[in-house]
């Protein structure tokens, strides 16, 4: 998986590639699928949700350019997978999940697993976390038609934040924002497919942000 699906698309942080090495995929998928939890695709999780192939969350995660020292949100915790790899690279994870079931196996998963700088919420992720706030990164794992205002708020200066923007249903484009002197400096990093965003940040409710 790393070598291929990895490093000859792009991906040279050797810290994520190690990390993504020694999270063992297959115990974030389902039993019936773990035959395939190495393979670069998405598979269920359940509840309508899935995991996201290996070099998406390779790619996102090398984008917020993580250090030892860093504390980071996660919106969409799914299985906790992603989660898992930032956990190998950063301080503090905190992960937020909206659906109830998911929030609770992938917090267990997590733990049992060893995971002790990571924290586990269920949420709208729209809000993000203000109490831990700010953060050096955030990563969003679910496709939102701008990016949530509360999110550029909760990012730190200096900060990076990798999400889907697009309609739901339709392919998104990966943006990488970084915060400079207040503002969102934005770019556009690749053409993604991801799960709407749900709660406020859903389609039907949202607030546009102002950049």
């Amino acid at each position: 998986m790393i070598e291929e699906q990895l490093r000859a698309r792009d991906i040279i942080d050797e810290r994520v590639l190690t990390a993504m090495e020694r999270v063992p995929r297959h115990l974030f998928v389902e039993p019936t699928l773990q035959y395939y939890a190495y393979e670069d695709r998405p598979l269920s999780i359940g509840a309508g949700q899935t995991i996201s192939q290996p070099y998406i969350v390779a790619l996102m995660v090398q984008l917020l350019r993580v250090l030892p020292s860093y504390r980071v949100l996660e919106v969409g915790t799914g299985s906790g997978y992603q989660a898992a790899i930032l956990a190998e690279l950063a301080a503090e994870v905190y992960t937020v999940e909206i659906i109830p079931s998911l929030a609770e196996s992938a917090g267990a998963r997590l733990e049992a697993l060893g995971y002790r700088n990571v924290r586990t919420r269920q949420g709208d992720g729209y809000e993000g976390w203000l109490e831990a706030a700010p953060f050096d990164g955030i990563v969003v794992a679910a496709g939102a038609p701008e990016i949530p205002l509360p999110l550029i708020q909760q990012l730190c200066e200096g900060g990076r934040i990798a999400i889907p923007v697009g309609i739901a249903g339709a392919t998104q484009d990966l943006i990488l924002g970084e915060k400079r002197s207040g503002k969102l400096q934005i770019r556009s990093i690749a053409p993604v497919l991801f799960v709407p965003l749900t709660g406020k940040g859903g389609a039907d409710s949202w607030r546009k942000a102002d950049w």
